[in-house]
């Protein structure tokens, strides 16, 4: 925005210096202030923590299930299986022609 210095007009009038806004600025600052109001106003509602929550009630919160150290029963502390291949044919790839 730009700054417009004093200036004296050419019937002798002066003026002081003010902000020059560009054409349409005011519409689009009074749209983005009503915006803002709207969100703010519709934003800050009073919200509730769920159903049949009183005023002062604590919530529930969450409990941990994990016991630690954790303790694997003897038999599944094998080593997992290696991957087996899923076919047992060899698949032939179409070659591109160029012998690689």
């Amino acid at each position: 925005m730009p700054w417009i210095k004093d200036y004296v007009r050419s019937d002798g009038t002066p003026v002081s210096g003010h902000v020059r806004l560009p054409a349409g600025a005011r519409r689009e600052t009074a749209l983005l202030g009503m915006f803002m109001a709207g969100v703010l106003i519709l934003g800050n509602g009073a919200t509730t923590a769920g159903a049949g929550t009183e005023p002062g009630q604590d919530l529930p919160q969450p409990q941990s299930t994990v016991v630690y150290p954790i303790k694997w029963p003897a038999g599944e502390s094998q080593q997992a299986p290696l991957p087996q291949p899923t076919v047992s044919y060899p698949i032939v790839f179409p070659s591109t022609g160029s012998g690689r």
